[in-house]
C-alpha cells in the first residue's frame, strides 16, 4: 500500500510565550515492511536550530529550538509512505519455539528494555499478570495462542473509547476502569506480553481502515518480538495482527516517548493553550481518506 500523509497540528496560547525545545515523532518509520519515500517537515515560527537523530528506539526523531516569542506554533508533516505484507507469522517459525514463558537467557540482551515492568522496584503491574495467566489458559503455552487469547480477552474486559489527551493507563487502571482508548489498551498488552518473557513496547501511527472511518487520529498498538520473525504489530483495539494498513511513526518501550510532538513553554502566570489538529490521509490509488479537525487542551 502507499499512502500521502498531510499531519498539521497547531498549538495556540493566550499571550506570547517563549518555546522550549520541542521533540516530534512526525516521520515514518523507514524500514522493515515500511519504506519512506518522502517526507517534509515545516515549522512555525522559523526553529532557529534544527536536527534529526537517531533515538535509542532505532527511530528518526526531529528536535527544534526557537528564539524569541509567539503567541502559536504550527507544525505540518507530509509523507509519502510505503508499507508492505509481512511473511505468515507461521512461516517464520521452525517448530522448535521453547513454551511461555520465554526463558530470558535465551534472548538478547538488547531486549531487556522491553521485558521490564513499570513499577518503581521493577516489577509488572499484579492486573497485568493475573490478564496474561489467565491468556495462557488454553494456549497451549505457545506465543501465537497466547497473543490472540489475550487480544481477545481485552476485547471483553475492556470496552473501547477514544480519549484524546493524557498519558497511557498503567494496567491496572485500564482493568479497574473497564474502559480505554487505544493507548490504553496497547499498553495493556505490551504489559501483560512481558510478563510471560515476550519482549513488547508501545507503537504510535495511523491505521488507514477500509473502509475508512468518519474521523482519522493518531493510532497506537503493540509490538511483540518473537524469535524468527522480529518484531511484529498486534492491535487489541481491532483484535488483529496489524497488516499493510498500519503506517508506524514511533515505538518504545515507554508509551511517553512515542508523543507526536513533546516540549515546554513558557509564559505569563496562568497562560492557557489549545491544540487542534487535523490528519489527512489519501491511499494512492485509491479513494481519498477523511480528515480529522478536533480541539482539545495541550496536556
Amino acid at each position: 500500500m502507499r499512502a500521502q500523509l498531510i499531519h498539521r497540528l497547531t498549538y495556540t496560547y493566550d499571550a506570547h510565550v517563549s518555546l522550549g525545545e520541542q521533540r516530534l515523532c512526525l516521520r515514518p518509520r523507514g524500514q522493515g515492511h515500511q519504506r519512506l519515500i518522502e517526507h517534509r517537515l515545516t515549522v512555525t515560527p522559523q526553529p532557529s536550530h534544527s536536527h534529526d537523530l537517531l533515538a535509542a528506539s532505532g527511530d528518526a526523531i526531529q528536535r527544534v529550538r526557537f528564539l524569541g516569542s509567539a503567541d502559536q506554533l504550527k507544525i505540518e508533516a507530509s509523507s509519502l509512505v510505503e508499507t508492505i505484507s509481512s511473511a505468515p507469522l507461521l512461516d517464520c517459525f521452525n517448530g522448535l519455539e521453547p513454551p511461555l514463558p520465554y526463558p530470558k537467557g535465551q534472548l538478547n540482551s538488547d531486549l531487556q528494555g522491553a521485558l521490564a515492568g513499570w513499577l518503581p522496584n521493577g516489577q509488572h503491574d499484579p492486573s497485568a499478570v493475573e490478564l496474561a495467566q489467565d491468556a495462557l489458559m488454553g494456549s497451549n503455552q505457545q506465543a501465537i495462542p497466547f497473543l490472540q487469547q489475550l487480544m481477545e480477552m481485552i476485547q471483553d474486559r475492556v470496552k473501547y473509547t477514544q480519549r484524546h489527551v493524557g498519558p497511557a493507563w498503567p494496567a491496572g487502571r485500564t482493568l479497574r476502569e473497564r474502559v480505554g482508548s487505544c493507548r490504553d489498551l496497547a499498553w495493556l498488552m505490551v504489559e501483560s506480553s512481558r510478563t510471560v518473557g515476550l519482549p513488547a513496547r508501545f507503537v504510535s501511527g495511523y491505521h488507514l481502515a477500509d473502509p475508512a472511518p468518519d474521523n482519522y487520529d493518531l493510532h497506537a498498538w503493540a509490538e511483540v518480538y518473537l524469535p524468527g520473525a522480529g518484531w511484529r504489530g498486534f492491535d487489541p483495539s481491532a483484535g488483529q495482527e496489524i497488516n499493510d494498513r498500519y503506517i508506524v511513526l514511533a515505538a518504545s518501550s515507554k508509551p511517553v516517548l512515542t508523543a507526536a510532538v513533546s516540549g515546554t513553554f513558557s509564559g505569563p502566570p496562568g497562560t492557557k493553550s489549545e491544540l487542534i489538529w487535523s490528519i489527512k490521509a489519501t491511499v494512492i490509488g485509491g479513494n481519498p481518506t477523511p480528515s480529522l479537525t478536533t480541539t482539545a487542551q495541550a496536556a
